[in-house]
């Protein structure tokens, strides 16, 4: 296999001067904090996966404007706060069991509203909660900048695939929608993105961990389990996260790459290796 110059991205927990020094003459990086940039010998793709929501189109949006209108059909009830609070908890308490999504996300609004209502909620307040649900639902698809003209260029020439987590039904149906499923050979639905579930996808397509490119816009679903299992990754930073796809700002990551945009992922793939 033929290794390529490629730029990495090392996010270390302390950096003191004489390493920052060091190991940015090695590399030829530079030192910015804690983030740390360098060139290194990776292989080229031979397939690269591309999450779906916040990645190809806006989702977390969405889920934001109904979270509002939920605070605003319970104020009565309590704080923001309060209503944000509990709504995580009541979140907390059900993913394992309801998993990610529209639908789980609509059972625990339903429950907010029980718990701060003692039980007392209205039934125009239930069915507002499960029309709320139904708009997640079937929302138009708006890609992200750039995103078509991404999957077009690559999809010539590479093979692609979408990996992404969530209800199966939900998210075949946004794919659908979305009018970009055409670029991908594969698609790949997964109820949780862990390295297990990484490992079991490359194992089915006989794809080595480091032949194997991610890109997305969670730390914690993206990156995090693809670099821990010796893969590729890019990450693209979304302007609103949901609350558990979040990580410490301390936390440590290993070596992965950072673009401010998913225009730039063409340019990086050519200019760079």
């Amino acid at each position: 296999m033929t290794g390529v110059r490629v730029r990495c991205y090392l996010q270390l927990r302390q950096i003191d001067a004489s390493f920052s020094g060091q190991w940015a003459g090695l590399c030829g990086g530079r030192v910015t904090g804690l983030r740390y940039f360098c060139t290194c010998m990776r292989p080229f793709p031979k397939l690269i996966a591309f999450d779906a929501d916040d990645t190809l189109w806006a989702n977390q949006p969405l889920f934001d404007e109904a979270e509002e209108e939920l605070r605003s059909l319970l104020r009565q009830f309590g704080t923001d706060d309060q209503i944000n609070q509990v709504l995580i908890d009541v979140q907390a308490e059900n993913l394992h069991l309801m998993g990610y999504g529209a639908k789980g996300f609509m059972l625990s609004m339903i429950e907010v509203a029980i718990r701060l209502t003692d039980e007392q909620v209205r039934g125009t307040h239930i069915q507002q909660i499960i029309d709320l649900g139904k708009e997640l639902l079937r929302f138009p698809i708006a890609l992200i900048d750039g995103v078509e003209e991404v999957l077009q260029t690559l999809s010539a020439d590479h093979e692609l695939m979408v990996l992404t987590k969530g209800d199966l039904l939900d998210q075949e149906s946004k794919l659908a929608r979305s009018g970009v499923g055409q670029y991908f050979s594969h698609v790949e639905i997964v109820s949780e993105k862990h390295e297990a579930a990484y490992r079991r996808i490359l194992s089915r397509y006989s794809v080595e961990p480091a032949d194997f490119l991610m890109i997305g816009n969670s730390l914690k679903s993206d990156i995090l389990p693809v670099v821990n299992i010796g893969g590729q990754a890019i990450h693209i930073p979304y302007h609103t996260t949901w609350h558990f796809e979040k990580l410490p700002d301390n936390y440590q990551l290993g070596e992965y790459v950072q673009l401010d945009s998913i225009r730039d992922v063409l340019e990086w793939l050519t200019t760079t290796r």
